[in-house]
């Protein structure tokens, strides 16, 4: 069956969601291979966003990761852009978030939420927007510990550009944590890692 509701432009959409794992942030043609993709990046988002509203005691949770789910998907079909190329490039996001989710049981929901998204005036919206930032910083403080210099050199000009615009204190909170955090303290610091509470213990 075709048109409007269709199960079809469901699967089609679910195949096109899945191409997000093949479609790269940008960033990889300056810091190389080790770069997140574009699902990578939604994921992260998702569970930011998550953390953000449960501290600042939001308490739609489903409306927040659904938006946080549907914020970039529209890269499918526009691809990524960063912060040079965006100059030269005009992607029109909002037909491609219209053709993506047309005729599918979700068109409705999500074209509202990625406009809700895209106005930033809601909190919700606000939310996602600062966990679209902070998934940044996550992964340039990844990237300076493998040695990128570059990654510091971006966090610089984002504290003067971007930090400021944060919406909530929880995001301002993160990102100053995020900065002398340790990403591998998590694996590190871990009681039942085999150094601290296994097999290679030494009493």
């Amino acid at each position: 069956m075709k048109g409007k509701n269709s199960i079809i432009r469901d699967i089609q959409l679910l195949f096109e969601i899945g191409t997000l794992r093949h479609v790269g942030r940008v960033w990889h043609q300056f810091l190389g291979p080790y770069t997140a993709n574009c699902a990578d990046h939604i994921l992260r988002v998702a569970w930011i966003a998550l953390t953000i509203a449960k501290r600042e005691k939001i308490s739609d949770h489903t409306k927040i990761l659904k938006m946080a789910l549907a914020h970039d998907i529209a890269e499918t079909r526009t691809g990524d852009v960063h912060y040079l190329s965006r100059q030269y490039t005009k992607r029109n996001e909002e037909n491609a978030m219209s053709d993506i989710l047309k005729d599918t049981i979700l068109e409705h929901e999500m074209v509202e939420l990625s406009k809700e998204y895209e106005e930033r005036k809601t909190i919700e919206s606000k939310i996602v927007k600062d966990a679209d930032n902070l998934d940044v910083e996550f992964e340039l403080a990844e990237l300076r510990w493998m040695g990128h210099s570059l990654g510091s050199v971006w966090t610089k000009n984002r504290e003067k550009l971007v930090y400021p615009h944060l919406y909530t204190k929880t995001a301002k909170e993160l990102w100053k944590g995020i900065a002398k955090a340790n990403p591998h303290d998590w694996h590190l610091l871990s009681p039942r890692n085999r150094f601290r509470g296994g097999d290679w213990k030494r009493k």
